[in-house]
């Protein structure tokens, strides 16, 4: 199996990237109708990712204000939840 160059690496990664912040909040995408519920679990899935975005952009925002209200946050919530595992390793651990 070939090994990946950095150079192909760092290409990917940039790939990745512009992907996954290419829905981020915020966009003049959801001025005309409100982000629903599928909306708000892509960006809470993608949250990581326009935090740091954020940062040094104010364009960009991680959550979306123009939304349909409950249905979104749970979205937002569940995405967020799935990306960052839901805690579902840091449950009850048995001792021996």
């Amino acid at each position: 199996m070939k090994k990946l160059l950095p150079s192909h690496t760092l290409l990917l990664f940039v790939a990745l990237f512009l992907i996954l912040t290419s829905c981020a909040p915020g966009n003049e995408k959801f001025d005309a109708a409100a982000a629903n519920f599928w909306a708000g679990l892509w960006h809470g899935f993608i949250s990581f990712f326009t935090f740091i975005i954020s940062l040094f952009n104010d364009n960009v925002t991680i959550y979306e204000v123009n939304n349909v209200g409950k249905l979104y946050n749970l979205g937002f919530i569940l995405g967020a939840m799935i990306f960052y595992s839901g805690g579902a390793r840091s449950g009850c651990r048995w001792k021996k």
